[in-house]
C-alpha cells in the first residue's frame, strides 16, 4: 500500500473556510439537517480528542462533485 502524506491531511476550520470560501456559520448549516442550506454530501467532520478536523481528500472530492454538477447545466 503506497500512501502519500496529502491521503490523510487534515483541515482546521479556519483552512477549511479558506478552502472553499464558506463561513463557519455556512459549513456548520451544511451539516446540520434542521438548516435548509443542509448539504447530506458535504464531508462530515472527524472529531480528534477535542479537536474538529475534515479531510482534505474529502473536501476536494465535494469540491469537485459540485463543479461536476456545474458542468451538466
Amino acid at each position: 500500500m503506497n500512501i502519500t502524506p496529502s491521503q490523510y491531511q487534515m483541515l482546521k476550520r479556519p483552512e477549511l473556510e479558506q478552502l472553499t470560501g464558506l463561513s463557519r456559520s455556512s459549513i456548520y448549516d451544511r451539516l446540520d439537517h434542521k438548516s435548509k442550506r443542509y448539504d447530506p454530501t458535504f464531508p462530515k467532520p472527524v472529531k480528534l480528542g477535542y479537536a474538529t478536523r475534515w479531510r482534505l481528500t474529502e473536501i476536494q472530492g465535494w469540491i469537485e462533485s459540485k463543479a461536476s454538477i456545474r458542468n451538466q447545466d
